[in-house]
């Protein structure tokens, strides 16, 4: 006999996501991450928190072990239990398998790659318990584009009821999007069960079970507010992610990573000029070694000193980023040659990725006298092509690898950090390919590059320094792609999937 009162969930995760590709390539899409949370996660937050749901079952399919090892490991205040869909035969199918599993005659379910962002799924509940008998309730989202219900389905509604569907109309009568969040009860199964697979796609859709049910018993609407995106592709996801940074943005602490080496003349201005913007939190200077007064300076202008003892350009910005407690790290140098003034750009860019790097290739945008000019530009951007041809399949544009201006979520960092190894000015680009090696999204923006002050480039002032720090950078791209790419994208898989490094 079924449970009248309490209300159960089912999550349905077992689609293959290749639209998400390559996202998806090691992960199920439900797995996806929205500002460090996956999908799955979030959705199962708006049943726990909003419905009241302490069931839950959750249809898994393509790498499908891995959503219970990661809800599993998760203290959510919820029991969970797995049916695996072995073939996929659509929302339909999905559904009915979880039918002897669902005590409860009324339970909700969620497509796990949908984004909602502040909605009022509470109101379903309002709308059950007025009193309606409804055997249903739908949510509806109105929108301005039509399009998005082409792809989808809308509804005829008439005083708040769905008498019945319309599966992607090409010419929508309408400005209601039909969503993935279904309020049902036991009938739906019947109805299941009634409707034959369609002809495109030979599958029980859940659009025609619903209609079907809408004009034979009691379904409402319920309007959905706040925030709402399907999820289909990588697209899809960077706005999701976009959507909640620009929300939280201002709550979010900087800080500031300056790697020095004997740099008293300079270090004292650099700290200044980025501890007094607006949007830093903290500067943190490390200092490698140094055997002149930069440790005593840095401090005296208010900066955190940490000391790496262990020698390299890479081994020091490692170092800071580890130690910075910022929600966003931005690295700089310590000899003058970047201006906190492109802060601005780097937070507003961060909103739609993972990583922001700076490029010193524009040529109104670099001051005269810099070393960026002849060879040491040309074997920055020959080298971002070459990372570009390596890793096409991400779609990066990178035309300067070595400009260490960036900056990077925390969060994002701690996913790379088991990857990162480089001691000297290699870091720079491996600290790219990571990202990409962990399907992270990289954008490039044109930076200010002033004259460097304090004397040369330890990395490419002289010909045999350019030639030595190519070297070992063309060593770290090859690695990465051609040596160690097995084992990097193994570990991508669990990086991106959120099993280590937590």
């Amino acid at each position: 006999m079924p449970n009248t009162t309490e209300i159960s969930g089912v999550i349905l995760a077992a689609g293959r996501g290749m639209r998400a590709y390559p996202k998806t390539k090691y992960i199920p899409k439900a797995l996806l991450e929205v500002d460090g949370k996956p999908l799955i996660e979030r959705n199962i937050e708006i049943m726990r928190d909003q419905l009241g749901v302490k069931k839950i079952i959750v249809v898994v399919g393509h790498y499908g072990n891995q959503i219970p090892e990661y809800l599993n490991q998760k203290n959510m205040g919820v029991d969970f239990s797995f049916v695996v869909q072995k073939q996929q035969k659509g929302i339909g199918h999905a559904l009915l398998m979880v039918e002897e599993h669902i005590k409860e005659n009324r339970f909700v379910v969620m497509l796990a790659d949908e984004f909602y962002l502040d909605s009022n799924h509470r109101d379903i509940l309002g709308i059950v318990d007025q009193g309606t008998e409804a055997d249903a309730v739908l949510l509806f989202k109105q929108v301005t584009n039509p399009s998005l219900i082409s792809k989808n389905f809308t509804g005829n509604i008439q005083q708040g009821r769905v008498r019945s569907l319309i599966e992607k109309p090409e010419n929508p009568t309408t400005d209601l999007l039909g969503v993935g969040t279904y309020f049902l009860n036991q009938k739906v199964f019947q109805y299941i069960k009634q409707t034959p697979p369609s002809e495109l796609r030979q599958e029980v859709e859940i659009t025609d079970v619903l209609s079907n049910m809408a004009r034979q018993e009691v379904v409402m609407a319920c309007m959905l507010e706040g925030k709402y995106l399907n999820v289909n592709n990588t697209d899809d996801l960077n706005q999701a992610n976009y959507l909640i940074r620009e929300k939280m943005f201002s709550r979010y602490k900087v800080s500031v990573v300056i790697p020095a080496y004997n740099e008293e003349k300079t270090i004292e201005g650099v700290v200044q000029d980025f501890k007094s913007h607006g949007v830093v939190n903290e500067v943190v200077v490390v200092d490698n070694n140094s055997m002149d007064r930069t440790s005593e300076i840095a401090e005296k202008a208010g900066a955190r000193v940490v000391l790496e003892m262990e020698q390299g350009y890479g081994c020091a910005l490692r170092r800071g980023l580890d130690e910075a407690t910022g929600d966003i790290i931005i690295l700089t140098e310590a000899d003058g040659t970047f201006r906190s003034k492109d802060v601005p750009k780097f937070m507003e860019y961060l909103k739609d990725c993972d990583m922001v790097i700076g490029t010193r290739t524009t040529r109104q945008m670099i001051e005269q006298g810099t070393n960026m000019k002849g060879l040491v530009r040309w074997v920055n951007v020959i080298f971002g092509k070459i990372i570009e041809l390596l890793w096409w399949n991400q779609e990066p544009r990178f035309t300067d690898v070595g400009c260490t201006y960036r900056a990077i979520w925390k969060s994002s960092y701690q996913r790379i950090r088991p990857l990162l190894s480089a001691r000297g000015p290699e870091f720079a680009p491996e600290m790219m390919i990571a990202v990409l090696i962990c399907k992270q999204r990289i954008i490039e923006i044109p930076v200010s590059y002033l004259q460097r002050l304090g004397g040369e480039s330890k990395h490419s002032g002289q010909f045999s320094a350019l030639a030595r720090t190519a070297y070992k950078m063309m060593k770290v791209i090859l690695k990465y792609r051609f040596f160690a790419g097995i084992v990097s994208e193994i570990q991508a898989r669990f990086h991106t999937g959120r099993f280590v490094g937590k």
